[in-house]
């Protein structure tokens, strides 16, 4: 079913142990979405027996996602990109800045009034792209843009895997799983014959 509109992005901070595993701090808003045009690359490889295609594996390599938003505070660029605020509160940029990676959450409204949920697990961003134009004879709005490359997490679930997206759709049946949407990132959670734990 089509989306026709997106809203509520949210990032939540990430801090690593020793070996790289993530955890994520409670979620705060990023900014007004204007639009996210996500895209993904996969790592694919074919086997050829008898004369044909015998087995074909494609996993999950990267990929990257552009922001569109109305604004980036201070305060969120200099979490995602790594520049610091001085004590006058103007955001500095430097050479040396090391941007560190964030969860992405965010929702898309479905034509059928209900919403589709999305978490990004980690995303690395650059620094957001400016465009400015002087004022003519009509309005017309700049708004910063921002892209980031999406990797799998570090950190395995329960089933053993390293995830890298987890969204569901809005259901009667779900309902408490989209009301925590935005209280945590979410974690998965699988049943015995899934193959992980309950």
């Amino acid at each position: 079913m089509a989306t026709i509109g997106l809203d509520k992005l949210h990032l939540a901070e990430i801090t690593e142990d020793e070996q790289g595993n993530e955890t994520y701090a409670t979620p705060t808003v990023f900014a007004k979405a204007i639009s996210a045009d996500l895209s993904i690359e996969l790592n694919e490889a074919t086997l050829y027996a008898d004369d044909g295609q015998s087995e074909v594996v494609k996993e999950f390599k990267g990929g990257t996602i552009s922001l569109g938003v109305d604004d980036i505070g201070h305060q969120i660029a200099a979490k995602l990109i790594g520049a610091t605020l001085d004590k006058n509160g103007v955001l500095v940029s430097g050479s040396e800045d090391k941007a560190k990676p964030v969860a992405i959450g965010f929702r898309a409204k479905k034509s059928n009034g209900k919403y589709k949920y999305y978490w990004l697990y980690r995303v690395l961003f650059g620094v957001p792209a400016t465009n400015l134009a002087t004022k003519g004879d009509s309005i017309s709005f700049s708004t910063p843009t921002i892209e980031g490359t999406i990797m799998r997490r570090n950190k395995v679930d329960s089933k053993g895997i390293h995830p890298w997206k987890a969204e569901v759709t809005e259901t009667d049946t779900n309902k408490s799983v989209v009301d925590d949407w935005y209280n945590s990132v979410y974690e998965p959670t699988y049943t015995t014959d899934e193959g992980g734990e309950e």
